[in-house]
């Protein structure tokens, strides 16, 4: 089959195809390994198809394939189980025939296929049940491969030359695939199974079955990945799946616990939570949410701090992992081939031999230029939430160098706004959330040439700089904290006088090479009440213009209206919508007093969660119009899991409400509470803030949420604000 490539002009991108949107796949991750499986468990080999075993951006096994008696079995069910530790399928047996009779009903084989992730293991378990009154002597095989293809392989990219894979067959029962990448480094698949093989060679096995009437047997394959020998010794299936599952009750037990009167919400609330648990991955600078699977399953700046902010209400431990790794990551040179320059945070980084070898830019890669105000915006909030001074303390250093970011090479121009335009032509064109190459135009739909100053950019540069002012006077550094003051006021009040269209009835979406507006009305714009940037009649103008149906589907936002001449709803970032866009679009309305607004965003997701499977919300959907007795349109190649649509259910929740902190008085807020029809009750147990906590219970009456307060510690304060 020809190769299809992602990168057309200077543009990456993720290749679809038909086979790609036909088939549903199930993920399982862990650390820094992660599967994508079909709904038998198997591993298909289909062309260059996103299924495999994944470990530190390299496909470790690109086949596995099970089947009964030369054909493939009955599929009964397949699901991810509730805490995402375990892919659970049920199979049964098809009708065996022998001299065209029926020798084996379907149905009499019961199979129960079980897999989890552990420590760069894949352990997976068959079960086997007869079901018929008459003993069975059935065989089974497995098929299996491995490529070692870099994740971008598996996107589309082309490589001129790869490394060396040899395969060797060890005493029957395990199969060695060795990879010598070209960026030196060893990578090895082991595959062992138990019991042994009837037959077996490199490229498949064969097993015989005796079952007595009723009788049941277990079969094992355990699937390890090395990286330079590195391999953790393997166990039994039952111990690793205590240890899967005991680590993400581990891991759910760090964030307040919520529950609702509506059981269908109660399930989008615990997916979400299983999936940020899952997607989350321990660094030795702390936790970290990895940003979506297949396609971004490692650390990204932006969507890792958009995931701490969603999740700072639940959990301000993920924030401080979050601030703590990009600290450690922050460049302190000018690298131009990284787009890297002195103070700015992170973009994203890759562990896969194309990354090592410089083939793509993304091995430790800097080209976004909304992380570092982010950065800072984020130590701001994590301090409001907590009062944890003594990490401030530790984390300005880096706060000071991302301020000095901002202001030198995020505004070479010195026209008071923060711009980008890529260091290197491998790099990203755009550099915003909407980093596809046609996401920033003009009306005429002509593509914006950089440098750009994009509209939610100049307001998390406002409000860095605003939580910058806070923490410089938290640590005595009173002239430091009012001069941020100032540049802050000032940017706001430029911002208003250039970015603002009273004909469009929003900000437009950004200032081009030549100060030339690209009068664009985007979701963009929404952001801009989120970092309160917005005045208060533009806020309510732009959030009124975000619900009407040009924008709002009945599911979302769409980033863009079906009016823009580029509004396309299967296009990634003209037209389609996403939940964490939605999410602090929602929080954005809080801020305003506009709850009406919140419930209403809050009601579009929570439909979408009834329609998807698991209720997990994808990364994106498309923005078609939604339709009465009809699902959502899916886009094909989302990620989901993905961290920050996952996290959209609590912002949505805190932005419902009006959840705020006040951590040096240990106090929590709740402003202007609202919950809409479908949440009749909400009930919040173990909010904290550093070691005090509460629970609380809040009940939707005819005109206003009653706020109950069932435990609280003594030194922490409730306040509503009505």
């Amino acid at each position: 089959m020809e190769k299809k490539i992602i990168r057309i002009g200077d543009e990456h991108y993720i290749l679809a195809t038909s086979a790609l949107a036909d088939a549903r796949t199930h993920v399982l991750k862990h650390g820094e390994t992660f599967g994508i499986f079909n709904r038998y468990g198997d591993i298909q080999r289909i062309g260059l198809g996103e299924q495999g075993l994944y470990h530190e951006g390299t496909r470790f096994l690109s086949k596995l394939e099970f089947n009964l008696e030369e054909s493939h079995p009955f599929l009964l069910s397949s699901t991810i189980k509730e805490d995402n530790a375990l892919l659970a399928v049920d199979l049964t047996n098809p009708d065996r025939y022998q001299n065209d009779l029926t020798f084996l009903p379907r149905g009499t084989l019961h199979i129960s296929r079980t897999k989890l992730l552990w420590q760069a293991r894949c352990y997976e378990q068959f079960q086997f049940t007869n079901y018929s009154l008459n003993p069975l002597i059935l065989s089974f095989s497995i098929q299996f491969e491995a490529d070692f293809a870099d994740i971008f392989e598996v996107r589309g990219e082309q490589r001129p030359q790869r490394g060396v894979m040899t395969t060797t067959l060890l005493k029957s029962k395990a199969v060695v695939f060795e990879y010598q990448g070209l960026d030196h480094i060893k990578r090895i698949t082991y595959l062992t199974v138990d019991p042994s093989p009837t037959t077996a060679s490199t490229k498949s096995m064969v097993f015989e079955v005796s079952l007595a009437p009723h009788e049941e047997k277990s079969f094992h394959i355990n699937v390890a990945c090395s990286v330079e020998g590195q391999v953790p010794e393997p166990m039994n299936f039952s111990t690793a799946r205590v240890h899967a599952a005991h680590a993400l009750q581990t891991a759910k037990a760090q964030y307040c616990k919520i529950y609702s009167g509506n059981e269908q919400f109660n399930d989008w609330l615990n997916r979400s939570l299983d999936d940020i648990c899952m997607m989350t991955t321990d660094l030795p600078q702390g936790a970290y949410p990895y940003a979506g699977v297949p396609w971004f399953s490692t650390a990204f700046g932006r969507d890792g701090i958009i995931t701490a902010l969603e999740c700072l209400w639940i959990n301000p431990d993920l924030a401080r992992g979050v601030l703590t790794f990009l600290a450690s990551t922050q460049a302190t040179d000018i690298i131009p081939d990284q787009d890297a320059q002195p103070g700015k945070i992170l973009h994203e980084t890759r562990k896969g031999e194309m990354a090592a070898l410089k083939e793509i830019p993304f091995e430790q890669y800097y080209g976004s230029v909304d992380s570092t105000p982010l950065f800072v915006l984020l130590a701001g909030a994590y301090f409001d939430r907590t009062g944890d001074k003594d990490f401030i303390v530790s984390l300005w250093p880096h706060l000071e160098r991302a301020l000095a970011w901002i202001d030198e090479y995020g505004d070479p121009d010195k026209d008071g706004f923060v711009e980008y335009v890529r260091q290197t032509p491998n790099g990203l064109a755009q550099q915003g959330w909407k980093d596809s190459n046609d996401a920033v135009f003009h009306a005429d739909g002509t593509i914006a040439e950089g440098p750009i100053a994009l509209c939610e950019v100049q307001g998390y540069v406002y409000a860095a700089k605003r939580a910058a002012s806070h923490l410089a006077r938290l640590l005595n550094y009173h002239d430091r904290a009012e001069s941020l003051l100032r540049e802050a006021q000032t940017l706001r009040h430029q911002f208003n006088l250039q970015f603002w269209s009273d004909e469009l009835g929003t900000y437009i979406l950004a200032l081009d090479r030549i100060k030339q507006p690209c009068a664009i009305r985007s979701t963009n714009a929404g952001h801009t009440l989120f970092t309160e940037i917005a005045t208060q009649d533009r806020a309510e103008r732009i959030a009124k213009g975000l619900l009407e149906e040009d924008f709002f589907s009945g599911w979302g936002i769409r980033t863009i209206p079906t009016t823009e001449i580029r509004y396309n709803p299967m296009a990634y970032h003209n037209g389609s919508i996403w939940p964490h866009d939605n999410a602090l679009i929602a929080l954005g309305m809080s801020r305003y007093g506009l709850t009406q607004g919140v419930e209403r965003l809050l009601g579009g997701l929570f439909d979408l969660s009834i329609q998807v499977d698991l209720h997990r919300l994808p990364e994106l959907i498309c923005g078609f119009p939604r339709k009465p007795g009809e699902g959502p349109i899916l886009y094909p190649v989302a990620c989901a899991p993905q961290a920050w649509a996952a996290g959209a259910v609590f912002l949505l929740l805190q932005a419902c409400l009006g959840i705020s902190f006040h951590g040096t008085d240990r106090e929590i807020r709740f402003t202007h509470p609202s919950l809409p029809e479908f949440l009749p009750a909400i009930q919040i147990k173990n909010l904290r803030i550093g070691k005090v906590s509460a629970d609380l219970e809040f009940t939707r009456t005819e005109s206003d949420v009653m706020i109950n307060v069932t435990r609280k510690d003594d030194q922490l304060s409730i306040v509503a604000v009505r």
